[in-house]
């Protein structure tokens, strides 16, 4: 049975339902990260997935803010025996969610979620969408309130590729938004390694429990990544929990 495409409005482009690379879905010529669109039976593929699913023990409850298609949490489902439920703003991301058999809700994410109860989750993850929310610290602290532990990731506006893309052109630095302009995208706030770490502290009653990137992870690139992070990691990816919690 042929599938419905999703058509982007503005130029008429089309994803057609597939296993979608993160190159597709980010790619400013297919899909506008301001609304995302996914394809009916899209699954996506992120370099993140790997590091999020090896953080998660099996069979843990998980919220996934932001949940897109629901590729993570089909995955987390699949490889870790995890139950989890998705939020997102997106249609088309609920869409394919309940096409999955997910269970998942449309509402914003950086607000207090009243059906959502304390500590209701062993997991609360996040990834690449807290720089896309109007109020990230309301999201991180909602993700405290709600589950034990919270994994975060986003690109990081620091990396030494956007410093000397704003060095030698005087501009936004493109090479952590994926393609997309200054206007155009929606990355309304960027980050860095330093930055998201001096937010967990203003929420409070966090720690660090462990920090892994994508990218390089042995030999020159991965020592430099782990000890000058917020120079040379390009996405980071931090797993926090409560202080009050050994």
């Amino acid at each position: 049975m042929l599938q419905r495409p999703a058509v982007r409005p503005d130029h008429g482009r089309t994803v057609t339902a597939m296993k979608v690379r993160t190159q597709e879905i980010d790619s400013p010529e297919v899909n506008d990260n301001r609304s995302y669109r996914y394809p009916p039976g899209s699954k996506l593929e992120r370099e993140e997935y790997p590091f999020l699913v090896e953080m998660v023990e099996r069979g843990s409850s998980v919220v996934d803010f932001g949940c897109g298609d629901g590729s993570l949490l089909q995955r987390l489902q699949a490889e870790k025996d995890a139950r989890g439920v998705g939020y997102d703003i997106s249609p088309s991301a609920i869409e394919a969610c309940l096409a999955k058999g997910l269970q998942a809700v449309r509402a914003p994410i950086d607000r207090r979620l009243e059906a959502l109860q304390d500590r209701q989750f062993d997991y609360a993850i996040c990834n690449v969408t807290i720089q896309m929310v109007m109020y990230p610290e309301v999201l991180l602290r909602e993700m405290a309130r709600v589950a034990r532990r919270q994994i975060v990731s986003f690109p990081n506006f620091a990396v030494f590729r956007n410093r000397l893309d704003l060095l030698l052109h005087g501009r936004m630095p493109r090479p952590m938004i994926f393609g997309y302009k200054w206007y155009s995208t929606g990355h309304i706030h960027h980050l860095s390694v330093t930055d998201f770490l001096a937010l967990v502290e203003e929420v409070g009653g966090l720690r660090v429990l462990a920090h892994r990137h994508t990218g390089r992870t042995a030999g020159l690139g991965g020592f430099l990544a782990r000890r000058w992070p917020n120079l040379f990691q390009s996405i980071a990816i931090i797993m926090l929990g409560h202080r009050d919690e050994a």
